[in-house]
């Protein structure tokens, strides 16, 4: 591990950061890490082609899973690192993938009952850009219209699914699952007036609740607060769950990228990417630059840091000190982040990647329900978004 951990250290790539599919679409075209061994030279490592190499190695379009968030968010990282190599075999699996739902017709069967089923519509837009071919945004338009009846809140958030046990709730988690694809779609398909303004009003709903006076979000708000989770006063969860806070920082950073410069909402989603900024460098593990799982208990022996959400962390601290969202010296707090996400790459036997300190996929729980949760490796949410990360910081330094 010393001798990866030097490889990294010695990373030094050309810087490739790549804008927010919002902001800068191409034009259209027709289980346990294995034993570590030493990294191809530093020089030539290309992170984000291992994992997606790696991964497409272990996956068929077919066996990957089905339609879901962790393997859809996989795969728009994967977007984004087709985006810069032109690897066409990087766009044929994702778009073999997305085949095996959508049919010919445009159909696809998905009710859109949850967000979380609607995260992989993001690959729908990608795909109508890539292809032109009017099946995609058929697909992607179910999603949009569902929106049209999906129930809300009494201050217009959308539930996080509309079912009897997520009734009246909102999920951090949530703004990710849907907003992206929305602005995304407004963009593709001329629809911006209405989803600018949609993405916008429930990141700012949802900041609203969620956010308390650290600067952090709590994980979940029940409207109802009939929940077991939910303080009888607040309506609000116990902890601050490092993902959840994570899927939150990097969907106000895309909608930012999307929405106008006078849209009306603008200041107040600034102001509390602001106050979370602050918070995420006071709660930054010294020691790793990474992020603990629940984010404002570090000092607990049981707690342990996550790889996904400080991926997710970087991203969005690295993406807003970039746009001017946020104060420059935030890069640096970026940069902390991504020496302490490559820590957590190895290389096996076999030549493949590995990314360790995953949590599993989590509902809303307790201190004790977080930090027990399967800390796994190579799962999607943290292969997407490392893979997010790695676009975005590619070629800092890292010493």
């Amino acid at each position: 591990m010393k001798r990866l951990r030097a490889a990294l250290a010695a990373v030094a790539l050309t810087t490739a950061t790549l804008a927010a599919l919002p902001a800068a679409l191409p034009p259209p075209a027709t289980a346990l890490a294995a034993a570590v061994t030493p990294a191809r030279p530093a020089a030539a490592t290309d992170w984000s082609t291992a994992v997606v190499d790696s991964t497409m190695a272990r996956y068929t379009p077919s066996t990957i899973g089905g339609w879901s968030y962790p393997v859809g968010l996989y795969l728009y990282g994967q977007y984004l690192t087709y985006r810069r190599t032109h690897d066409a075999r990087y766009l044929t699996y994702i778009r073999n993938y997305v085949d095996r739902f959508v049919k010919s017709d445009g159909s696809i069967d998905q009710s859109f009952n949850s967000l979380d089923s609607m995260q992989a519509g993001r690959l729908l837009v990608i795909l109508h850009h890539e292809t032109g071919q009017d099946r995609y945004r058929k697909a992607a338009q179910k999603i949009r219209d569902r929106l049209n009846t999906y129930p809300r809140t009494g201050d217009g958030g959308f539930w996080h699914a509309d079912t009897s046990s997520r009734a009246h709730q909102l999920w951090a988690d949530g703004v990710y699952m849907v907003n992206p694809f929305l602005v995304e779609y407004g963009r593709e398909f001329g629809d911006s007036a209405y989803t600018d303004d949609e993405a916008a009003r429930q990141l700012a709903v949802y900041g609203g609740h969620l956010q308390v006076a650290s600067g952090l979000l709590k994980h979940a708000y029940d409207e109802s607060k009939t929940a077991s989770w939910a303080d009888p006063a607040t309506g609000l969860a116990p902890e601050h769950w490092c993902r959840a806070v994570g899927w939150y920082a990097m969907a106000i950073v895309n909608v930012l990228d999307a929405i106008p410069a006078n849209q009306s909402r603008r200041p107040q989603l600034l102001t509390i990417f602001g106050k979370l900024a602050a918070a995420l460098e006071r709660y930054q593990d010294p020691a790793t630059g990474r992020w603990f799982q629940v984010i404002d208990k570090g000092g607990r022996a049981d707690n342990w840091t996550e790889t996904s959400c400080s991926s997710m962390f970087t991203y969005a601290l690295s993406r807003g000190a970039q746009q001017h969202y946020l104060d420059p010296h935030y890069a640096d707090v970026a940069r902390r982040g991504y020496q302490g996400v490559l820590a957590e790459l190895s290389v096996g036997a076999d030549g493949r990647t590995n990314l360790a300190g995953i949590s599993v996929g989590t509902n809303v729980g307790d201190y004790a329900y977080y930090v027990d949760r399967t800390r796994a490796t190579n799962d999607f949410h943290g292969l997407g978004a490392f893979l997010i990360m790695n676009e975005q910081l590619r070629g800092d330094s890292v010493s």
